[in-house]
């Protein structure tokens, strides 16, 4: 081979892999792990997520359920994923601000994830089931302290913002009450209106708010900065003394730690533009979902500081995984 060729034939091999590097994102399907069971808030809300970025981007969007732990499963799944863009996950920002407070987790939270975009922000409903015998949150509070530990108070798994509540209530006045960790939303919900349990804590959605209008569930107190329109008759846990209960719901999506930036930056452009088309925002509001969006630096400052308030009332309250 003469000396040119060999040229030639050096320069082609060094400039595969920029040709590879330089392929155009999306060239194939994308895949957004809920890390929630099917049925519930999230999920509905991540499908529809992914029709919108589907009809965007021109290709193929994929929706997974990857339950169990709270969500954490489903995380540790995304951080094992290549960090190509190809695989999201849409999930509570709690598994990454609240569990690894509690167990070990087998991902770094701050480093191992990368926040895309937030969401929304979704109030959390206490609710009583038809098994609860009581009217109100001081109905609750009475018949926790005049029978230890027979109120079960069931939530979407184990270091939610659901179960954080019950563990603010119960912490704060002194009382014993039974909780009853599920893996998401949808079975939780069934199980409550056949009264296996007294009390929920529940995301905000259509289902939650057509069954209270129906009488088949008893509002009791919400995690909210104010009362929900919907809902102006019940109190927040601030109004009732609970400042440390009130929790809400920050949901968004996320990918592995190491995908690239400028990735990771035309994704949060598309979810800001999904966020204002009117008939998603008109989704979320609906069911007093608060539409959320920004920039990927203010949804990660976010996940920091609460990060590290979580971990004060976590020592504080001396909580512990059941």
């Amino acid at each position: 081979m003469s000396a040119m060729l060999r040229r030639t034939a050096l320069a082609a091999l060094l400039a595969a892999p920029l040709a590879v590097r330089a392929a155009p994102w999306p060239a194939r399907a994308l895949r957004i792990l809920v890390v929630y069971p099917s049925g519930g808030l999230s999920d509905g809300i991540a499908r529809a997520l992914a029709d919108d970025m589907a009809a965007a981007l021109g290709v193929p969007v994929v929706v997974e359920n990857r339950a169990g732990a709270g969500g954490a499963a489903g995380m540790e799944a995304l951080a094992r994923e290549a960090p190509d863009g190809y695989t999201l996950a849409f999930s509570a920002i709690s598994p990454l601000t609240l569990r690894p407070h509690l167990a070990s987790a087998r991902y770094q939270p701050l480093k191992d994830i990368a926040p895309v975009a937030s969401i929304m922000y979704t109030p959390v409903l206490l609710v009583g089931t038809p098994a609860f015998k009581g009217n109100s949150f001081q109905d609750l509070l009475q018949e926790a302290r005049a029978n230890p530990g027979g109120l079960r108070w069931a939530s979407s798994g184990q270091a939610t913002a659901g179960h954080l509540v019950m563990e603010q209530v119960r912490i704060q006045s002194g009382t014993r009450i039974t909780h009853i960790p599920y893996k998401g939303g949808g079975q939780q919900l069934n199980d409550a209106l056949s009264g296996q349990f007294e009390l929920l804590s529940t995301n905000m959605g259509t289902a939650q708010l057509g069954y209270i209008r129906a009488g088949r569930l008893k509002p009791l107190a919400v995690g909210a900065p104010t009362r929900l329109d919907a809902l102006p008759q019940v109190p927040t846990f601030t109004e009732l003394g609970f400042p440390l209960a009130n929790q809400v719901s920050l949901f968004g999506v996320f990918a592995p730690g190491a995908t690239p930036a400028e990735v990771l930056d035309r994704l949060n452009a598309l979810f800001n533009r999904i966020l204002a088309q009117p008939a998603f925002r008109q989704r979320l509001l609906a069911a007093d979902n608060v539409p959320a969006g920004g920039t990927r630096a203010a949804f990660a400052d976010e996940i920091a500081t609460q990060y590290e308030i979580n971990g004060r009332i976590v020592k504080a309250a001396g909580i512990r995984l059941e």
